[in-house]
């Protein structure tokens, strides 16, 4: 199938409205309020709350840029809400285009770093993969995002508007009747590790009245092991967990991902054997195989025992080699043998086919930086 992207050029009116002047640099994002912060600010202005949700309605379900598009407001209420406040889009320096048809968008923010958030085609629907942290201070030896370590939260404006943006991009496109309609924070970062701005962008993607109409069953969080706050995610907010485990016995796990030092295996198995889960719901262990390290039968069978008291399902993954990274991907033939041993011990267990791999858009290839020159580097 072709996809032809729409022109992304600075002044395009698509996706990239982003033009800050110097006068417009003081005010605030709109989208960094909730609907109870925009109520108080009303409030101190002597304007009635329910404007909030019509505020935020034009905001997100409308894809307005402009306060002056709010036609069902005051002239006088539009004029302030310019005064104070900006519809922000990111810009997009750079767009890939994978064989598989997923692209990967670069974002540049407002202070000149850089975010990846990548659109993956499915059947029947579009599923966005944003980032949650500019780098990531996790240091998990498989992941290329890691390397250039952690340099800040995004704030919950820039949570938002990977979906937004996207949203209205694919809206515009219009090829086909698919819809984005499926969010997975797998990008850049570890979610809950910036768990206040995770919290208050879920309410608004998956607000049905004023937000983002993304329905929770649809949006998956993916964490590391962060178990305090894994501890309180199931609830704050309904979305689906999935733990990067990646390794069944500690010594392993701690040789690729250092938070299991601080959260070992069984604590974090006993999280999420507490976890809040609905009927019939089920924790998403996402298990990336690399040959050598943990692809052995002897490591399927050990997982099998492990994650026996958890409600759980398996999602194996390929390593996504990356340059100058020490660690190869299995072949396909151990790859099916890990899943056989993990079914024939009646586990849900799927072989992720990881789309984007062509572009460095695959699970664990994010990492980008920005440079004066605005182009983009791959390492």
């Amino acid at each position: 199938m072709s996809r032809k992207l729409l022109s992304l050029k600075n002044g395009d009116n698509t996706i990239n409205t982003y033009t800050i002047g110097r006068a417009m640099s003081r005010l605030k994002d709109i989208k960094e309020l909730s609907e109870q912060e925009l109520v108080q600010w009303l409030a101190e202005h002597n304007i009635q709350p329910y404007r909030a949700k019509q505020i935020q309605m034009w905001v997100y379900m409308h894809q307005v840029d402009h306060f002056s598009e709010m036609t069902n407001l005051s002239k006088e209420l539009r004029n302030l809400l310019a005064a104070h406040f900006t519809i922000d889009r990111l810009k997009v320096n750079a767009v890939e285009h994978s064989k598989d048809d997923s692209r990967k968008y670069l974002f540049e923010l407002k202070d000149s770093n850089c975010i990846e958030t990548v659109i993956i085609p499915e059947k029947n629907h579009f599923t966005v993969c944003i980032s949650s942290q500019v780098g990531c201070a996790q240091g998990c030896r498989f992941c290329s995002t890691a390397r250039n370590g952690l340099v800040r939260n995004l704030t919950r404006g820039e949570i938002i508007a990977q979906v937004r943006d996207l949203v209205r991009q694919v809206e515009y496109e219009a090829i086909d009747h698919r819809r984005l309609t499926n969010v997975v924070f797998m990008g850049m970062g570890e979610p809950l590790a910036n768990y206040k701005n995770l919290l208050g962008a879920l309410e608004i993607l998956t607000g049905n009245e004023t937000g983002l109409r993304i329905s929770s069953r649809r949006i998956t969080v993916s964490t590391a092991g962060v178990v305090p706050k894994l501890g309180v995610l199931g609830y704050d907010s309904p979305v689906k967990p999935a733990i990067s485990l990646n390794a069944a016995d500690n010594a392993t796990r701690g040789f690729l991902m250092p938070i299991n030092r601080k959260y070992p295996i069984e604590t974090l198995l006993e999280a999420c054997r507490k976890y809040p889960l609905k009927p019939g719901g089920m924790i998403t262990f996402e298990y990336v195989l690399i040959k050598g390290i943990n692809d052995s039968r002897k490591d399927a069978k050990r997982l099998s025992k492990l994650l026996r008291p958890v409600r759980a399902k398996i999602n194996l993954i390929a390593f996504n080699e990356f340059e100058g990274c020490e660690f190869k991907r299995p072949d396909d033939s151990v790859i099916m043998d890990f899943q056989k041993i993990l079914l024939d011990e009646n586990y849900t267990v799927m072989i992720r086919q990881s789309k984007g791999a062509d572009i460095s858009a695959a699970c664990g290839q994010l990492r980008t930086r920005c440079v004066s020159d605005k182009k983009m580097f791959h390492f």
